[in-house]
């Protein structure tokens, strides 16, 4: 059987948004490689260049609940096109920068307009399928990112020993590239008919509409479950690329290549791994997933070259293939519809809160701890997140039962 099947039947706006997708994304550059920027081409030290990125994932906090509100509101297409084409014209500006607070605040606002592009994205993809093709639709999608992602980070470890201001001009091109092809697009928001059936297949859908989002005991479990593992696989853009080229003595260029293994596996093994694991719970998917991302980064404490760290990146890679599409289906299977663009963007609020502590905790550890903290601390992490993610369909059923008490009484 063909484990591919199921993506020639997906609709033509999907296909649409997945190439807007991977135009944006073969020219991402200048955040995989802003720590070394700010280190190298600016001279920060190493704790004020997390301390940068995590003023990048205060921005993306912010923007996440705001830009899924604004999606339910004005629509999901706008949030996005005007996310590409802000982020681009931001870009072209970024390397003027000269002071420590023009770079804080220039990353706060790229972070602001960059990442409304997410949850729009997500509620997108949720409201264009079926609930029967919603796997196939974030796959899809993340096909198209992983693919850009293969291309971009590698060319840009090569364009960094030439030019950091070159990723920043090539990004910004890019941005705008891929907005310009989702502009000269048309099509319907938010077919009813998808949003009808997805509504009345919502397990949780009476629960959000009686408690609200933040009472919703399920979903936070969820949230807070994934928060550690996500902090963990932040450590790739942030103290990864400085442990490699500081600590192991490798080049830029090999920093991108893993990039380039990492997203090309994702490219060959994510939709057919996934069509083979459909029928798994969600605990089962999501477990296994934290916990080979702790094996894969543990790892790294054994690693002396550019093959201990491949094998590593291979274990952590098969995580990211079997956690993240899962996370995204469960969090639109509990999310009420007509709140889907919030449910999303506090979704994707975790992300950004990982963004935040993330990088910064990771790369103190590494410049005053060394290696070997930081890499056991992000097994343990992955550790915690593992437990709490075999807990989740049980945490759904209770809320689920306690409702359905409710209704009955």
């Amino acid at each position: 059987m063909n484990p591919w099947r199921g993506l020639n039947k997906l609709p033509r706006e999907l296909w649409i948004l997945s190439t807007t997708t991977l135009v944006n994304r073969v020219g991402t550059m200048a955040l995989p490689f802003l720590i070394l920027y700010l280190t190298q081409s600016r001279g920060l030290s190493a704790g004020r260049a997390g301390l940068v990125v995590t003023v990048y994932g205060l921005g993306a906090l912010v923007t996440a609940p705001l830009a899924g509100r604004l999606s339910d509101r004005v629509g999901a297409l706008v949030i996005m096109k005007s996310s590409l084409f802000l982020t681009g014209a931001l870009l072209f500006v970024f390397p003027l920068a000269r002071s420590l607070a023009a770079i804080f605040v220039l990353t706060f606002i790229w972070a602001i307009v960059s990442e409304a592009f997410r949850p729009a994205s997500m509620a997108t993809i949720v409201d264009l399928v079926t609930p029967e093709q919603r796997k196939a639709g974030f796959a899809l999608h993340r096909l198209a990112a992983n693919l850009g992602m293969s291309i971009g980070p590698a060319v840009g470890g090569f364009l960094a020993t030439l030019s950091f201001k070159a990723l920043f001009f090539v990004d910004g091109a890019t941005a705008i590239l891929a907005g310009t092809v989702l502009a000269a697009s048309r099509w319907p928001v938010a077919p009813a008919a998808a949003r009808a059936e997805a509504k009345s297949k919502a397990v949780a859908g009476v629960s959000n509409q009686r408690r609200g989002i933040l009472t919703d005991h399920a979903f936070l479990w969820f949230l807070a479950a994934m928060l550690p593992v996500v902090m963990v696989f932040f450590q790739y853009q942030s103290s990864m690329p400085l442990f490699l080229v500081r600590d192991l003595h490798l080049t830029e260029s090999h920093y991108g290549l893993l990039f380039t293994i990492n997203t090309l596996m994702v490219v060959l093994f994510e939709v057919p791994l996934n069509s083979a694991t459909a029928h798994w719970p969600h605990r089962l998917s999501l477990a296994l997933g934290a916990s080979l991302c702790g094996i894969g980064f543990g790892s790294m404490t054994f690693a002396r070259g550019f093959a201990g760290v491949t094998a590593a990146a291979v274990i952590w890679t098969f995580a990211e293939i079997i956690l993240f599409p899962c996370a995204a289906a469960y969090a639109a299977e509990i999310a009420d519809p007509e709140r889907r663009g919030q449910y999303m963007g506090i979704f994707q609020m975790t992300f950004s809160l990982a963004f935040v502590i993330g990088p910064w905790a990771g790369t103190n550890l590494l410049e005053h701890f060394g290696a070997r903290m930081l890499w056991g601390t992000t097994f343990i992490c992955s550790a915690v997140s593992a437990a709490m993610l075999a807990r989740v369909a049980l945490k759904h059923a209770e809320v689920k039962q306690e409702i359905e008490t409710e209704l009955a009484s």
